[in-house]
């Protein structure tokens, strides 16, 4: 059959799709996928690969195709949105706690992240952010104190947005993204529940007032079976 791996592919999707397969199991190797479907081990790799490439799969090595939970929370790419606006249309329980607050002297690295200088203060606040009792997104947030004066644990547990927009009166403009995926780190797995899960999907957000002065740099960190990033694009 011509392109018996999208026939192999389809059918687990469907599996996977209507519960059959359930999040969290590993698939059959590859020799016993082979004998199950008469295929090659080639054309189950296709199939595979297609699998990860589309965020059905997730191949950890020594253990296996393990597969994901595909309700996932989706997270807008180009909005510039709060986790607590985001969780608000999620619609389910969420929270988030803050194990670090601190004023710092910034260091080389945050220096060029904010462009800011050595005799500068900057705020660092680590947040975790717990949904349906999963921790599942690491925020290591800085802000140039220039512009946030003031920061307390109680706005840093609901929304610092809010508290800037609303409070402090600054006007929060636009933001610049980069998406990348690296290897868990020994701070990811402290803060987060990613079981099996050895890397996380890094979101970097450099956000700017409406003057184009750089307020925030960020470090956000996800599980990756737990996000679908999604974006809405038109063509001019």
């Amino acid at each position: 059959m011509k392109n018996k791996y999208l026939a192999i592919y389809n059918q687990i999707v469907r599996q996977i799709q209507n519960g059959s397969i359930e999040p969290n199991t590993t698939l059959p190797s590859e020799n016993d996928l082979g004998e199950h479907y008469g295929a090659s081990r080639e054309t189950i790799r296709k199939a595979l690969l297609l699998l990860a490439q589309n965020g059905y799969i997730h191949k950890i090595k020594g253990k296996g195709s393990v597969v994901l939970d595909v309700s996932k929370l989706d997270f807008p790419i180009s909005g510039l949105v709060s986790f607590k606006e985001i969780a608000r249309k999620m619609g389910k329980p969420s929270k988030t706690l803050v194990p670090e607050l601190t004023l710092i002297k910034p260091d080389k690295f945050l220096m060029n992240r904010l462009s800011v200088s050595r005799d500068d203060e900057v705020w660092k606040v680590v947040r975790v952010r717990v949904i349906e009792d999963e921790r599942i997104i690491l925020d290591k947030d800085f802000f140039n104190k220039q512009f946030v004066p003031t920061l307390t644990k109680e706005v840093c547990e609901d929304s610092i947005y809010e508290y800037l927009e609303n409070e402090v009166g600054i006007v929060i403009s636009f933001a610049k993204k980069e998406f990348v995926v690296e290897d868990a780190t020994e701070e990811d797995r402290q803060y987060l529940d990613l079981g099996i899960y050895n890397m996380v999907v890094v979101v970097r957000n450099y956000v700017y007032l409406h003057d184009a002065s750089l307020m925030q740099y960020t470090e956000s960190r996800h599980r990756p079976d737990k996000f679908r990033f999604v974006d809405f694009a038109r063509r001019n």
